[in-house]
């Protein structure tokens, strides 16, 4: 089989999309989308990406982690395919489109800045002295000092695999507060990638969450990724609930190509 893919990239959280309107690549199975995955004998990626017809909807975003399976919702990877299907030549004012998580609502700027609505958070859990809530995939968030120099692996491989986390996954992130209360660097191990990503858009919206600087009302946090800067906006109503929720930042295509599929 020959798969048509393209190449995008958000803030370095990068992905194989493939427009799949006629089910052409729904076949596609966990190992051919490890291998096309694969940095070494594929195309390398953090995932992959299809994007479906589904009525009353723009299209539908089917995502796989690079261990081949079917994820969660994935931020980054959302804003990259409201970029492909603009590139399509879907061209709307408000973009809908049907996730893993639900229905989501999407922008883009004339500077091609996307901003995604992102689901609403009505929980955040205490474990020990960290948090843990979903927004859209579940996040562990962790503060640290010097984030840059922790060992983001080691210490991420532990949270993810412990006894709690082992058989549903968590991803893990490692966030530091900086001198200005609306700034933060975020750092995220990712289960299905079982490595560190240079960025997670449900990660990096968990860590602003985590990080809100106005006690109630609209917030805005700025976010530095190793690939990058995002923001996310949202309304903090009290301890456990966030609502319109938007994650912020640039989306890029790569590159294009065709592969033969075994």
């Amino acid at each position: 089989m020959k798969l048509n893919f393209f190449k995008y990239q958000g803030t370095g959280n990068d992905f194989i999309l493939a427009a799949n309107r006629k089910n052409q690549y729904s076949s596609l199975s966990k190992q051919q989308i490890r291998q096309l995955c694969d940095r070494r004998f594929g195309i390398g990626a953090d995932g992959l990406m299809l994007l479906n017809e589904k009525p009353g909807f723009d299209f539908e975003m089917k995502y796989y982690n690079a261990d081949g399976r079917e994820g969660s919702m994935c931020g980054n990877g959302g804003r990259c395919m409201i970029k492909f299907a603009y590139h399509l030549g879907i061209h709307r004012e408000i973009y809908r489109f049907l996730a893993s998580d639900g229905s989501h609502e999407a922008e883009m700027d004339p500077d091609g800045i996307i901003s995604l609505k992102m689901k609403d958070v009505k929980s955040v859990r205490k474990f020990h002295n960290d948090f843990i809530l979903d927004t859209g995939s579940p996040h562990y968030i962790k503060m640290v000092a010097n984030v840059m120099d922790y060992d983001v692996y080691k210490k991420g491989y532990e949270i993810r695999h412990s006894k709690e986390f082992e058989e549903e996954g968590i991803n893990v992130n490692f966030v530091e507060q900086m001198d200005e209360h609306d700034k933060i660097t975020v750092r995220t191990f990712e289960r299905g990638v079982e490595d560190e990503t240079y960025s997670c858009g449900t990660g990096v919206t968990a860590a602003a969450l985590v990080c809100y600087h106005n006690e109630n009302g609209f917030n805005d946090v700025e976010v530095t990724t190793l690939g990058g800067k995002l923001t996310v906006e949202f309304d903090r109503v009290d301890d456990n609930r966030y609502e319109n929720i938007w994650l912020c930042g640039p989306a890029e295509k790569v590159f294009e190509g065709a592969v033969e599929i075994k």
